[in-house]
């Protein structure tokens, strides 16, 4: 069958990025077509795709300003000739799920989330670095962009929700059953370690809605070493507040990265994230992972067997939960932990994805005889 990736936006290396890297290695023929992209942000993974921008590629400033070109994406993304293809696999948090495919062609989606700064504008947007005249129009107009993805809900076929939380939500808003399929982790990349520093460590994104400043709180209080891997917009607030045992070691090579995991007491990880990868890639090196319970960590996190949650999202709950852990209340064992991390490993994901996209095409062929047959196999 000949295959379409849609992605929203290709501009950063965060974990839907990554997604779409492997989503490449299983569909390498696949184009891949994207609002906007940003060549020299892409992972190395994806540096031998055919990448297909659409017309808002050339627009001024883009690399600055792409999130006040917000009210053209859904356009961009409508605009693409998806005619020829047989499947349509869209990788969506947002946008490229209102991708639209050819008459007789098969959609499926592969959903982060239902836009998140739509239907959870308060806890998202507001946590976002916006100026004050866009905060006063953006809710004027984010209605008629609820209503563009409620309306574009229906043209995938079928959803794969990377997480229970996201699988609810899919339900909650579109009225649609979603099929869970976690994403992949690269589990082969991370080695345990031989000895383990003094030092508990976050890699991530700097934005405001991750989080990190709860964890600055938390270990200001304590004052056990808090190494900070990662780079964004909130690095200087961050730094503002910071005591001299929580330091910014910036963004390093994903090699550097596992050096970093294999050596840390335990990964913090204070967010609410769709599913976050980031923890399981700690326990592939095997090492714990102290978590707040909630979204995409209550799939990944067992407690006691590869970490432990801290209740409430506040600093003080956080702070217990590492006194927990400094006392000794659980006696975590590393190679039980990467074999936890093995179950979402890498090679998982993409046998999961070709055996969901090979079942689904056949049953739509089953109902759609008169359809084109396929042009090579992808699959």
């Amino acid at each position: 069958m000949k295959i379409a990736i849609v992605h929203d936006f290709l501009n950063q290396r965060g974990g839907a990025e990554r997604v779409v890297a492997v989503l490449h290695e299983i569909f390498p023929e696949a184009p891949i077509f994207t609002s906007i992209v940003n060549r020299h942000a892409l992972w190395p993974e994806l540096a031998s795709a055919e990448i297909r921008p659409s017309w808002m590629q050339k627009l001024p400033a883009l690399k600055k300003h792409f999130k006040k070109y917000l009210p053209f994406y859904p356009k961009a993304i409508e605009s693409f000739d998806l005619g020829e293809y047989d499947l349509v696999f869209s990788s969506s948090s947002a946008f490229a799920k209102g991708a639209i495919k050819g008459r007789n062609a098969l959609h499926i989606c592969y959903c982060y989330s239902p836009m998140r700064f739509v239907w959870d504008y308060q806890d998202y947007v507001e946590k976002e670095d916006i100026n004050i005249i866009l905060r006063g129009v953006l809710p004027l107009f984010l209605g008629g962009l609820r209503e563009w993805d409620l309306k574009t809900s229906h043209r995938p076929d079928h959803y794969i929700a990377i997480s229970s939380t996201v699988k609810s939500r899919i339900k909650k808003i579109y009225g649609i059953d979603a099929e869970v399929i976690f994403p992949p982790v690269d589990v082969q990349k991370y080695k345990m370690g031989t000895q383990v520093g003094n030092f508990y460590l976050i890699v991530s994104r700097l934005n405001p809605y991750k989080r990190i400043d709860l964890a600055v709180e938390a270990f200001n209080r304590i004052g056990l070493p808090l190494k900070i891997i990662g780079s964004g917009p909130f690095l200087g607030a961050l730094k503002s507040i910071a005591r001299p045992n929580v330091s910014f070691v910036g963004r390093l090579e994903d090699r550097e990265v596992a050096d970093y995991y294999a050596a840390c007491k335990a990964l913090i990880f204070p967010g609410v994230e769709d599913f976050g990868i980031v923890p399981l890639e700690a326990n592939a090196a095997g090492r714990p992972v102290i978590a707040f319970k909630g979204g995409g960590a209550l799939d990944t996190i067992v407690e006691g067997l590869n970490g432990l949650f801290f209740p409430r999202g506040t600093a003080e709950s956080l702070v217990e939960a590492v006194k927990s852990f400094e006392n000794g209340k659980y006696n975590f064992q590393p190679l039980e932990i990467r074999a936890h991390a093995l179950r979402f490993d890498k090679e998982i994901f993409k046998t999961k994805i070709e055996r969901y996209v090979s079942e689904k095409y056949v049953e739509f062929r089953q109902r759609n005889p008169e359809g084109k047959k396929p042009i090579h196999d992808q699959a």
